[in-house]
This record gives structure tokens, C-alpha cells and sequence, in this order.
């Protein structure tokens, strides 16, 4: 007994030299790790200048398509986000009861669009909203995944005809994923009632499907076997059913698909399946006219594992040639879809707002062009400085500084460096690295013949302008 007892103390006294030495010895200072915490990163000037070029790209193409911008909490109550995820409702940050309200932060930004239609009473809107999420996941950040990650949303919310709005929001990702030239790519399309008409006909029973299908989700990271395997193993689900799915699942087409599964004598029995494949066959004539059908794929085995869509539903993946004729897919860059029953949540009578919408997946696309720019020759500049205000000769420095601030009142954008008499070869080296184009030189001899050198950086070619330091509009034409 006593041996256990000192060996008790012994282990404290350890746990507290422990914590001693962590926060530091004797002398009281405080020592930590400097980190980011898991799953989140910072962005260096670099990385920003990249994510700014991305973002002005998607953003000139939702306004484009006439979308209006909002913006919301990054924290909601606990109870607006509590059943509408599904399996990964457990992904959900929980903030510390801070005795009051019980809140989480948000997990995505479509939960918070549909409380905002609600609470507002708006029955129609065309919104994007680029904004920051959280999920507690075991992020693999090597291919863009975090706990803390952006998301850039375009929704269509209103009664509209159908098909209408949702090849819109398909046309979006095409002309996106198209102009940030991120390589080939594939927009695979289904539909939530062609996925519960297939389970139905299969044989799954009712309280199972949305667990299925959540499994189902799982075959763009997972073989066949090992889905099959979950389904029997975990959920329960019969063999025979599990094979029966396993022969739709792995259908792929257009048009010709959904009219041969009109067809077909058992997806044919479910009404449901039915009006989704009818649909989706006028989805695919609109989208012929908004010519985009070559990078579309109606694909059965698209399930998406949220529990809000309750019609169309999509994915874009990249791809990129393997090594037969078929494409391997190297992870999704957006998703989306029909919800037209999660305003209705939020409503005191149930009033539904029909919506359709798409995410784009930021942070994996960040991810490709950071990579991109890696091997790449081209020189990212992080700033935006169009000419650089430079001395000759030392004692100069309040003609520079008049000389900078009359660009700066004609809107150009000018630099100067912070040093009464800078070297020449200085300002022209941090020019070279900074990647401005170009140098306006003061010298003592300029400034009695009332005239600035003009050097291009690149060429070292020079040009001198006529320029009084004290009124100098018409710098505008540099």
C-alpha cells in the first residue's frame, strides 16, 4: 500500500515539473508554442494574392448573373443548425455555455441563408455569399481541407419553373471551374428522388435511407466492396438489396440515361424516381442551350450526404486522364443542390421558399493554383504599385515625397522609400522584387530642366516628362 501511494507521488510531482517547464522556469515567464491550431493556417502575402484573384473571378461571375450579396453571424443558436446535416452533425462546433444562449458556429452557409428567408420573410432572392465556416473534422490539409475554410455560395430561392434556376446554378460552375483554367473537369448530376425511388425499389426500408445514403456518398473515396460492406456489416441493409443498388449505382449517362431508366420495369414502379428522371431530362435540354452539356454526367451513384436536398443534386470534380480512356477524379471543387423544404423549418406556419443552389470548394481550388504558382516561371506580385517614386542624388527626399503624393491624388498607385537619401541601386532592386514596372527618378539635373526620368524596370528603357513638382495632374497618362 505505502509503495503504491509513493509511486502516486511520484507521478504528480512529475505531472508538475511538467507543467512547470512548460509554462516556463523560475524567473515566472510564460513559454508556448507558437502554432496555428489544428486545421487552420495563416495566409502570407503571397497565398492572399492568389486567394484575391480567385475571389474577383467567382464574384464578377455571380454578378454577372445578377446575384445580390448578404452576409450573417458567424455564430448561430445551437438549435438552428441541430438536425440538418445528418452524420455530420457530430462536425458541428459547439461554443461554451457562456450563460445565455446556447450557440454553435456555423458549418455551412446554407442553414444560415434558409433562418435569413425566414426570419425576414424573403420568398425570393438571388444571393452569393463568400464567408468563413467551421467543422471540427480531422482536416487533410494537404488536399485543401481545414477546420476553419471558406465557403463561396450562389443560391436561387423562389417559385420558378422547374429546371430553370438549377441550370443556371450549373452553368456558374461551369463558367467558373472554366475561367480559373484549374484543368479538366466533370459536373456529376442526380437527383435526392431518383436516389429514395432506387431505394425503395431495391428493397431498403424507409427509416434506412437516409443512413444509406449517406454510405452510398462514400463511393467517390470508397470501392464498391468496402460501400457494399458498410451497408450489410454496419447498417443492417440485405445483400440482395445492397447488390441491386450496386447495379444502378454504377450507371452513368446524359438525356439517353434518364429516358432508359423511364423505362426500366423497376425504377418505372416508383412514382418518385419518375417525376426526378423527368426532370432530369429537362435539365439536360437547358442545359444543351446554355452549352455546357460536354462537362455534364448524369451519375446514379451521386448521393451528397446532407439532409436538406430534396431534388437535383450535383458535383464538380477535376479530373485528370489515367492511364485507360476513363478520367480519375482528384477531389470535388464545388457541389450543390435542390432544398426546397429547409426555409420551411424555420417557418412559424411551415411556409416553404422553393431554393436551388452551389457551393464552389474554395479551399481546394486555393490549394491547386498555390500549387500551380509553385511550379510555374510567373512571378505572383502581392502588391499593386505602378510606379515607384526614386532619387538620384541625396537631398531629395521632399521633392519625392510632393512628387508622390500628386500621384497619389491622380489615383495612381506610387511608392516611395522611407529613407532621407536612399542609394539609387536600392530603390531600383526593390522595384525588380516587388515587380514595379515602373521608376520615376528625381535628380538635381531634372529638376532645374523641370522634367522626371520615366525608367521601365523591365528594359531599363528611360523617357523624361516635362512635370512641375508642385502641380502635376497630368501624371495621370503614366
Amino acid at each position: 500500500m505505502g509503495l503504491v501511494y509513493l509511486l502516486q507521488i511520484d507521478e504528480e510531482v512529475a505531472k508538475l515539473l511538467e507543467l512547470k517547464a512548460r509554462l516556463g522556469g523560475d524567473d515566472g515567464k510564460h513559454q508556448f508554442v507558437l502554432k496555428t491550431a489544428k486545421g487552420t493556417r495563416d495566409y502570407n502575402p503571397k497565398q492572399m494574392a492568389i486567394r484575391e484573384k480567385v475571389f474577383n473571378t467567382i464574384i464578377s461571375c455571380f454578378k454577372r448573373h445578377g446575384a445580390e450579396t448578404i452576409d450573417t453571424p458567424v455564430f448561430e443558436l445551437k438549435e438552428t443548425l441541430t438536425g440538418k446535416y445528418g452524420e455530420d452533425s457530430k462536425l458541428i462546433y459547439d461554443l461554451k455555455d457562456q450563460g445565455g444562449e446556447l450557440l454553435s458556429l456555423r458549418y455551412d452557409l446554407t442553414v444560415p441563408f434558409a433562418r435569413y428567408l425566414a426570419m425576414n420573410k424573403i420568398t425570393n432572392i438571388k444571393r452569393y455569399h463568400i464567408a468563413k465556416v467551421y467543422r471540427r473534422d480531422n482536416p487533410a490539409m494537404t488536399r485543401g481541407r481545414y477546420r476553419e475554410f471558406y465557403q463561396c455560395d450562389f443560391d436561387i430561392a423562389g417559385q420558378y419553373d422547374a429546371m430553370i434556376p438549377d441550370a443556371e446554378c450549373l452553368k456558374i460552375v461551369y463558367e467558373i471551374l472554366h475561367e480559373l483554367d484549374l484543368g479538366d473537369f466533370r459536373i456529376k448530376v442526380n437527383d435526392r428522388r431518383i436516389l429514395d425511388g432506387m431505394f425503395a425499389v431495391c428493397g431498403v426500408p424507409d427509416d434506412k435511407f437516409r443512413t444509406i445514403c449517406s454510405t452510398v456518398d462514400k463511393l467517390d473515396k470508397m470501392s464498391w466492396e468496402d460501400v457494399k460492406k458498410e451497408m450489410v456489416n454496419e447498417k443492417g441493409l440485405s445483400e440482395q438489396a445492397a447488390d441491386q443498388i450496386g447495379e444502378y449505382v454504377s450507371m452513368q449517362g446524359g438525356m439517353d440515361l434518364a429516358e432508359h431508366l423511364l423505362q426500366d420495369q423497376k425504377m418505372s414502379q416508383s412514382k418518385q424516381a419518375c417525376a426526378g428522371l423527368s426532370d432530369i431530362k429537362l435539365l439536360f435540354s437547358y442545359l444543351q442551350l446554355f452549352q455546357v452539356t460536354d462537362k455534364v454526367v448524369f451519375d446514379l451513384s451521386l448521393a451528397r450526404g446532407l439532409d436538406y436536398y430534396t431534388g437535383v443534386i450535383y458535383e464538380a470534380v477535376l479530373t485528370q486522364a489515367g492511364s485507360t480512356e476513363e478520367s480519375v477524379s482528384v477531389g470535388s471543387v464545388a457541389g450543390g443542390g435542390r432544398y426546397d423544404g429547409l426555409v420551411g423549418m424555420f417557418d412559424p406556419k411551415g411556409r416553404k421558399v422553393p431554393c436551388v443552389g452551389v457551393s464552389i470548394g474554395i479551399e481546394r481550388i486555393f490549394s491547386i493554383m498555390e500549387q500551380k504558382a509553385e511550379v510555374s516561371a510567373e512571378k505572383v506580385r502581392t502588391t499593386e504599385v505602378q510606379v515607384m517614386v526614386a532619387s538620384a542624388q541625396k537631398n531629395l527626399l521632399e521633392e519625392r515625397l510632393k512628387l508622390t503624393a500628386e500621384l497619389w491624388n491622380a489615383g495612381i498607385k506610387a511608392e516611395v522609400m522611407y529613407k532621407k537619401n536612399p542609394k539609387l541601386l536600392s530603390q531600383l532592386q526593390h522595384c525588380e522584387e516587388s515587380g514595379i514596372p515602373l521608376v520615376a527618378i528625381l535628380g538635381e539635373q531634372e529638376l532645374k530642366d523641370g522634367v522626371v526620368k520615366l525608367r521601365v524596370v523591365a528594359t531599363r528603357e528611360e523617357v523624361s516628362h516635362t512635370v512641375d513638382i508642385h502641380t502635376a495632374p497630368h501624371l495621370r497618362t503614366i
